[in-house]
C-alpha cells in the first residue's frame, strides 16, 4: 500500500494530499489507510521516509573521490528527467518542513541536509573531511546542487544549468 501511495504522491504532490482521492487512486479506502498508518500524519511520515530512502539509495552509491567530483556525479542523477517526480516531491517536503518543530514534516529538511553532507564527506579524503574547510567545501557543493535543482525544476533548462554546475564544481573553480 505504501508503494502505491508513494507513486501517487510522486505524481500529485504531498502537501495538499487528501485521503479519499489517494485511497480511490490506489484501490483502497481511507479507513484502510488510517488502520495501516494510524493517521494522515502517520501516512505522511511514512511517505517522507520512503522518499528519503530513495534519495539515500542514490546518494550512497559509490561516488568518485572528492566533494566536487561527487557533486558532479550526484548532479547527473539530479538532472535526469526520470527523477523529476521524486525531486519535485523532495522540494515540496523540504520547503514544507522548514521551521516546523513538530508534526509529520518536522526535521525533514534538516535531515536531508545532514544526509547529503555525510555522503559528500565520504567522498573527501579523511584530512579534508575532518576540517572546517572540508565542511565548508561540501556545504558549498550542496548549495550549488540544491540551487541548480530548483532552477532545473522551475525552468526545465537542463543544459544551461548543467553547464553552470560543471563550471562551479570544476577543479580549481
Amino acid at each position: 500500500m505504501l508503494e502505491k501511495a508513494y507513486a501517487y504522491v510522486r505524481e500529485t504532490g504531498i502537501s495538499e494530499m487528501s485521503l479519499r482521492p489517494l485511497a480511490t487512486a490506489i484501490g483502497s479506502s481511507p479507513r484502510v489507510l488510517l488502520f495501516l498508518f494510524e493517521s494522515k500524519d502517520g501516512l505522511i511520515r511514512a511517505l517522507l521516509a520512503r522518499a528519503r530512502a530513495d534519495e539515500l539509495d542514490v546518494l550512497t552509491r559509490t561516488l568518485p573521490p572528492g566533494a566536487d567530483a561527487a557533486g558532479l556525479a550526484v548532479w547527473e542523477w539530479l538532472a535526469a528527467p526520470a527523477n523529476a517526480s521524486l525531486l519535485r516531491l523532495w522540494v515540496e517536503a523540504y520547503a514544507r518542513s522548514i521551521g516546523v518543530a513538530e508534526g509529520p514534516w518536522a526535521g525533514f529538511a534538516a535531515g536531508t541536509v545532514a544526509d547529503w553532507l555525510e555522503v559528500l564527506a565520504r567522498a573527501q579524503p579523511p584530512e579534508e573531511r575532518d576540517s572546517p574547510d572540508g565542511l565548508a567545501h561540501r556545504t558549498a557543493v550542496l548549495a550549488v546542487l540544491r540551487g541548480a535543482l530548483l532552477d532545473v525544476l522551475a525552468t526545465g533548462d537542463v543544459d544551461r544549468v548543467t553547464a553552470a554546475v560543471r563550471r562551479a564544481l570544476a577543479p580549481g573553480a
